[in-house]
């Protein structure tokens, strides 16, 4: 056993390196096989705690697998989740009665019946796919992203000290890809549009995803700019991808970032108090994430950032009727959203200056993409109308099991090989209750409202941690703002938020420690 945290910091900044020397083009693909195959051996050898650690601050990270010229998009996340949901297993095999009557009381709260429940139906759908091929592969995709969560569900009960690791490890690749998104626009103001396209259509994502998204990407579209007459404007999307899941991401491992920097605070101060405290320098990344989201152009989440303060407002308000002892250090957390809205103006010049080599006659882009929220009449916005109009009708048509879980484009009467190009209801409420029913949107609504419970629930409970208290109290702000704006996308499902949120949500219901 490689029993040593040292290891597993020299494995991943090995892993590091060797991922931007693939993507840049710098050595071949090939070596991919080997790289997977290495980390896959550390994983087997070292301890499941620091390989639980390495997955997570790996997430971004994970490159497709080219087997072969036909087959080079299976991502190697799928073989690293499944070697520690493995180790886990067999651990618990040693240590626990597994299939006893005992061993399903975990199962009894309600997040864990409804998700249980939206697993089944999600079975039965299949009954209803015209593709039922699609409809497998589509179940085994969401079964290997979920894996990830029993070890880390478990590790984290058993531990706070591992949560607080844990949580620690989730800043590395938030801060990873913002950095890379940054430097992504810098290189916008340099190069025209052709040669953005190479590097990173061709080149970076090509080496990244494999050949079938990049096909995708750069000859059906992509959501990497935004346009406006002649005007061409960069849509931050970092190593993802999409410019969607990017924000998705950052917004999840938002709370890890607060918890860092808010570690040494004191959560039963008074508000004046803690805005008087100085905090960790780390702070300053808090405003370069919000910028970050901000300059992915993805409207869906400056519109939910509305919805967020109201619900900061309303916590606010019923914990200052119930008395809570935290409802200070909640307003000095929720107090940070005023960041996102002033880095509006930082973005205005970005948004407004010359990119790809060309010239922006109208400073007014920022103002009229943000007017476009609420433009009905807006290209993308109506067509986002008509589709919901349609997965409505379908809902009606299909109520209980819908048109198969993967089959979604057949509402639409396209061909379900689009869903792989993005194909969706544009709301993931929609899209869950078009494919698998109005129970399985049940379901999923029962599991966000027991996560909210649970998390506001633990954020009031916790002591005197004050790591785990600010990310419990950060959560309960980000996981809502995703979920929002999830009512106008689906890029939830992207592999990289997906796994941010299975890691999330494992240590936000974990029990804790006895």
């Amino acid at each position: 056993m490689l029993n040593n945290k040292k290891t597993g910091g020299i494995v991943y900044v090995a892993e590091v390196i060797c991922f931007f020397l693939v993507i840049s083009g710098l050595i071949p693909r090939e070596f991919v096989l080997y790289l997977v195959a290495m980390l896959a051996l550390y994983l087997i050898l070292a301890p499941l705690e620091d390989g639980v650690i390495f997955f997570a601050a790996s997430i971004p990270m994970f490159l497709a697998i080219p087997f072969s010229s036909s087959f080079d998009n299976f991502n190697s996340w799928r073989i690293f989740s499944v070697i520690l949901f493995v180790k886990w297993f067999l651990s618990r095999l040693k240590t626990t009665k597994i299939f006893t009557k005992g061993a399903f009381v975990q199962w009894r709260p309600l997040y864990a019946m409804a998700l249980v429940a939206l697993y089944a139906l999600m079975l039965l759908s299949v009954s209803m796919a015209s593709d039922k091929a699609a409809a497998i592969k589509r179940i085994i995709y969401f079964t290997n992203l979920s894996l990830v969560g029993f070890p880390v569900y478990y590790l984290t009960t058993r531990s706070s000290d591992f949560s607080k690791r844990l949580i620690r490890a989730l800043t590395i690749p938030v801060l990873l890809v913002t950095i890379i998104g940054f430097l992504q626009l810098a290189s916008s103001y340099f190069i025209d549009i052709y040669q953005f396209m190479r590097i990173w259509g061709e080149n970076i994502q090509c080496n990244q995803f494999g050949q079938q998204w990049c096909d995708i990407a750069v000859r059906v579209g992509n959501t990497w700019f935004a346009y406006y007459g002649e005007q061409l404007s960069l849509r931050m999307f970092s190593l993802f991808p999409d410019s969607h899941s990017f924000p998705i991401f950052l917004l999840l491992g938002m709370p890890a970032i607060f918890a860092w920097t808010m570690r040494k605070m004191d959560v039963g101060a008074k508000f004046q108090d803690l805005i008087k405290t100085r905090t960790k320098l780390f702070v300053v990344w808090v405003p370069i994430i919000f910028l970050a989201v901000i300059l992915t152009g993805t409207r869906g989440f400056w519109a939910a950032s509305v919805g967020v303060v109201a619900l900061a407002i309303g916590v606010i308000i019923y914990m200052t009727i119930k008395k809570e002892t935290k409802v200070s250090y909640f307003k000095f957390i929720s107090s940070y959203i005023i960041l996102f809205f002033m880095m509006f103006f930082v973005a205005y010049p970005i948004f407004t200056s010359p990119q790809f080599l060309l010239s922006k006659g109208d400073w007014s882009m920022l103002g009229n993409r943000i007017r476009s929220v609420i433009d009905f009449g807006e290209t993308s916005n109506a067509q986002r109308i008509e589709i919901w109009k349609k997965s409505l009708v379908s809902i009606a048509d299909h109520p209980l099991l819908g048109v198969g879980i993967g089959n979604y484009p057949v509402v639409l009467s396209q061909d379900i090989k689009l869903s792989k190009a993005g194909s969706s209801a544009h709301n993931i409420y929609l899209h869950v209750a078009a494919e698998m029913g109005v129970f399985a949107l049940i379901a999923l609504c029962a599991f966000l409202f027991e996560l909210f419970k649970i998390i506001y629930r633990k954020f009031i409970d916790s002591k005197a941690d004050t790591t785990l208290a600010t990310y419990y109290g950060a959560s309960l702000l980000f996981i809502p703002w995703v979920f929002a704006y999830l009512m106008t996308d689906v890029a939830i499902f992207d592999e990289r938020a997906f796994l941010m949120l299975a890691v999330s949500a494992a240590l936000l219901v974990n029990k804790g420690p006895d």
